[in-house]
């Protein structure tokens, strides 16, 4: 990794630990076998730290993040409490603690951790960001209970776009874009669809006319396409020490006040974020043209991202 996650923390503290030499050393031998890419040496170094210094944050935090980098979420969360029980609190551990709730749906959980966050690092670029996307997640479960029969139903969503009454050439483009169901329909916009060949304004009325039949809409899922786009994102750097680039702040990006405007009305805020938007979604934006595109295509290439792509 790029830097010592241990880094960033909430509070201090003076407590006396056990064999605090002990965890040293297995934690000194664990980043040895680290740099070997020995995984499994290194984990069971570090269980042997834990085992010296039961309440050393720092060999907690590093044994749950490799728990979590091999799948063994149950384990890397009882970790993970363990280590934010502990003052001082890590910022990185109580992050990765909220991603793992949240990949349970405990999203209260999740936004408890992140609120400890908020309230020690206002800032938190990451946190600000995930609260975001728990938010919405607690909206959707609260939508589906409200409206069974609607949007949230599963079996709706589910239900292949080619039981509707659409033309030929409607359903060709639809099955050449990827979009199945409807819920991928939902997840896309009047400006994707037109981008796609052969896919003009008759057969956007057709679709347009069947969701509207239905109380449906296109792009009223678009927020769960972005969800969806930057989870992969994350799971895509995970553990490649490169995962701070797309918390990276578009800011941060010198874009011209075209660009940025276009941004800022699309709420766009990270890398990680723009990289979760397609092309077709940004020249929506009035007055975003060919060159706002090649500037933001270019600052996104130097970062090693590109803009999500819908297959055609």
């Amino acid at each position: 990794m790029a830097h010592d996650p241990l880094d960033i923390v909430i509070g201090s503290t003076d407590s006396t630990r056990r064999d605090q030499a002990a965890a040293a050393k297995h934690t000194k031998a664990a980043d040895e076998a680290l740099a070997k890419n020995e995984r499994a040496a290194a984990i069971a170094e570090l269980r042997r730290a834990v085992a010296a210094d039961p309440d050393s944050p720092k060999a907690l935090f590093a044994l749950a993040y490799q728990l979590d980098l091999v799948g063994e979420e149950d384990e890397a969360v009882a970790l993970y409490e363990r280590c934010v029980g502990r003052a001082p609190a890590h910022l990185n551990a109580l992050m990765n603690l909220a991603v793992l709730y949240e990949d349970q749906s405990d999203y209260g959980s999740a936004e408890r951790c992140l609120k400890q966050i908020l309230e020690s690092s206002p800032n938190h670029l990451r946190a600000r960001l995930f609260m975001k996307d728990v938010a919405a997640s607690k909206e959707m479960v609260i939508e589906e209970e409200q409206d069974r029969d609607i949007f949230k139903r599963k079996a709706l969503l589910d239900t292949p776009v080619t039981d509707f009454e659409l033309s030929v050439r409607a359903r060709t483009c639809l099955k050449k874009m990827a979009i199945r169901s409807l819920g991928d329909l939902l997840r896309i916009t009047e400006a994707e669809l037109l981008a796609s060949k052969n896919f003009g304004d008759t057969s956007l009325a057709e679709v347009k006319r069947m969701l509207a039949a239905k109380g449906l809409k296109l792009g009223q899922g678009l927020e769960d396409a972005h969800r969806m786009a930057r989870r992969q994102l994350m799971e895509q750097y995970k553990g490649s020490g490169r995962e701070g680039v797309l918390s990276k702040g578009v800011a941060d990006l010198n874009l011209s006040v075209r660009a940025r405007k276009a941004l800022s009305l699309l709420n766009i805020q990270t890398m990680g974020d723009l990289a979760s938007h397609t092309e077709a979604e940004l020249m929506g934006i009035k007055n975003f043209g060919a060159t706002s595109l090649k500037e933001i295509r270019e600052r996104l290439k130097e970062n090693g991202l590109e803009l999500r792509k819908l297959d055609a």
